[in-house]
C-alpha cells in the first residue's frame, strides 16, 4: 500500500513523493483485474495509455478541462462490462489478486486451451498464421531477406 515515486511537477521540478495508500493500491489491483477479465483487447490498451493523461490533467489542476470531461464519458462507456469479484490475499503489505469471475468475463476456457475436445479451430489458426505474417514475409523478400 506503499507508493514511493519521483514525479515530475508542473513548474518543472522534480519531486520525491511517499504515499501510504492501502486501501486505494488494493482497489486498483482489484480493478485492473477485472478489466483484464471483462475488456476487449484494444479497449483495455486504449485506457491503460489515457490513463496518464487523466492523472496529469487532474494533477495539474485541470479538472474542469473538457479533455477530462470528455476522458469521462471514454471511462464510463468502458467500464459497463467492469462488473463482478475479485478474491485478494492481502499479506505483508502486498494485495494479489488469488481469484476473479465476472459475468461478463471474455475468458472461455473452451477457446484458451489447446486440448482435444476444446472449442478453438486449430485448422482455421493455421490459416490466420499464414495470413497475418505475409505482410512480413513479402517486406522481407522486398528487402533481399526472404528465403
Amino acid at each position: 500500500g506503499r507508493i514511493d515515486m519521483i514525479e515530475d511537477r508542473l513548474i518543472g521540478i522534480k519531486s520525491r513523493e511517499v504515499y501510504e495508500v492501502p486501501g486505494a493500491v488494493t482497489l486498483i489491483t482489484a480493478h485492473r483485474d477485472l478489466e483484464d477479465l471483462t475488456l476487449e483487447r484494444s479497449l483495455a490498451s486504449f485506457k491503460r495509455g489515457m490513463e496518464p493523461v487523466y492523472a496529469d490533467l487532474v494533477y495539474n489542476g485541470l479538472w474542469y478541462s473538457p479533455l477530462r470531461r470528455a476522458l469521462d464519458a471514454f471511462i464510463a462507456d468502458s467500464q459497463r462490462p467492469v462488473t463482478g469479484d475479485v478474491r485478494m490475499r492481502l499479506y505483508r503489505g502486498a494485495a494479489t489478486v488469488e481469484g476473479r469471475r465476472a459475468p461478463q468475463a471474455l475468458y472461455e476456457h473452451g477457446l484458451a486451451t489447446y486440448e482435444a475436445g476444446d472449442r478453438f479451430d486449430h485448422d482455421a489458426a493455421a490459416g490466420f498464421v499464414k495470413l497475418w505474417g505475409l505482410p512480413l514475409k513479402v517486406w522481407s523478400e522486398r528487402q533481399g531477406e526472404g528465403r
